[in-house]
């Protein structure tokens, strides 16, 4: 069967690759500990339940292409209230969870065989999207030394050429944790406007900020550059609703907005329910993110001493998100991760991890890495995090022999 090239180049996700050994496993009644996924354990706001519950319109008809416009007034107010009055209704896309505004984004602004740069380690659904789009995605290097943060205006400029279409940046960082500085923003938005290229900035994780770290947003910049500058969005981590499939995509460029549009329209609309739902955001309480920030911290901070305490194991303190590059005394981290699923339980328990080479676009990067997403409540996450430990254990022992 012929094929097209551009499936063949579909990367596979790190994060979700392993599915069938750990489906094999649970049939086999291991239970299984999901660090992988960022599917967070949080409950969602109770004011969204109770409209999930409310509905009873009877049929469920399409909604508009742009989005639902009591959702779209609702993400209107949201950014009013971070301070970005100049957000207007018209600006805002609704998509289908932020994935669908990055493929779109991809497709609106790029050619085929056009190129974005990202910093890797980098999320891998931007390499699958990417390719879905016949764009390429040059990787800028960052390590865990520096905590992952951007290296000199200099270093990265070194990869812009001809073909080099925009700067994609996530902030704060899935998969490292890493909250990017005023200076770093900065840097990006100057290099960016230097060269004439599109900045597209996913601020998903843009509540969860720690131990007083600051958020910059690209939105505090989206005035002095409106036409180069997208704003990708989502309402999965922020709310606990990542099966609402709902984000929203945020421009100042009215020719843009109104391509994007158009492609919207080509698949119709987000669900009408979900939007319904998702619209009561205006009436979550701010202690609803306060408490859900504190969760997480704790979170991390028990994940980060645990593993302090592991030899030979590389680790560093994330600022933000809830995800953490590891570093393991392994030479084939994924390897290791199949072998947990398919070979290893403590109490007829094992934990799934997210092997690193998989948010790596350079070759031979991050395969002795994983990403732990400390999504899960604290007494799990123990729990987790010893049977990680006695597997490294047991798999170093059986690689030796």
């Amino acid at each position: 069967m012929n094929v097209s090239n551009r499936l063949l180049t579909v990367p596979a996700s790190p994060i979700r690759k392993l599915v069938p050994f750990a489906t094999k496993a649970k049939k086999q009644g291991v239970n299984i500990y999901h660090l992988n996924i960022g599917d967070p354990d949080i409950k969602s706001p109770e004011v969204m339940i109770n409209a999930f519950k409310s509905w009873n319109k009877n049929p469920i008809a399409y909604s508009g292409s742009q989005g639902e416009e009591n959702l779209i007034s609702s993400l209107t107010w949201y950014y009013h209230r971070l301070g970005y009055k100049f957000i207007k209704q018209e600006n805002i896309q609704v998509t289908l969870g932020g994935s669908e505004a990055i493929l779109i984004t991809f497709i609106a602004i790029c050619d085929p065989g056009d190129e974005i740069l990202v910093f890797e380690p980098t999320y891998p659904n931007y390499l699958s999207l990417a390719a879905t789009a016949n764009v390429k995605l040059l990787p800028v290097a960052t390590t865990m030394k520096t905590g992952f943060h951007l290296p000199a205006q200099g270093e990265i400029e070194k990869r812009i050429n001809r073909k080099t279409k925009g700067i994609l940046i996530c902030n704060p960082n899935n998969p490292t944790g890493t909250v990017y500085t005023k200076r770093e923003i900065d840097t990006v938005v100057k290099i960016a406007k230097k060269h004439n290229l599109f900045l597209i900035v996913d601020e998903v994780y843009r509540e969860f900020c720690y131990q007083g770290k600051e958020h910059i947003s690209i939105l505090s910049y989206m005035k002095y550059n409106p036409d180069k500058i997208i704003l990708l969005d989502s309402l999965s981590k922020r709310y606990s609703l990542c099966g609402l499939r709902l984000g929203c995509l945020v421009t100042l460029n009215n020719h843009l907005a109104d391509g994007i549009l158009r492609i919207a329209q080509g698949r119709l609309s987000a669900g009408t329910v979900d939007q319904y739902i998702a619209a009561k955001l205006t009436q979550v309480p701010k202690k609803y993110f306060i408490d859900n920030i504190k969760e997480y911290q704790k979170r991390r901070d028990m994940v980060f001493n645990q593993l302090l305490k592991v030899e030979d194991i590389n680790v560093y303190k994330p600022e933000g998100a809830f995800y953490m590059i590891v570093g393991l005394p392994v030479k084939n981290s994924e390897d290791f991760c199949r072998w947990l699923l398919t070979d290893f339980h403590l109490n007829h328990e094992t934990v799934m991890l997210a092997p690193g080479a998989g948010f790596y676009i350079s070759k031979n990067s991050g395969k002795n890495e994983i990403r732990i997403a400390y999504v899960i409540n604290k007494e799990k996450l123990k729990t987790a995090l010893k049977i990680l430990v006695e597997g490294l254990k047991t798999y170093k022992l059986k690689v030796k022999s």
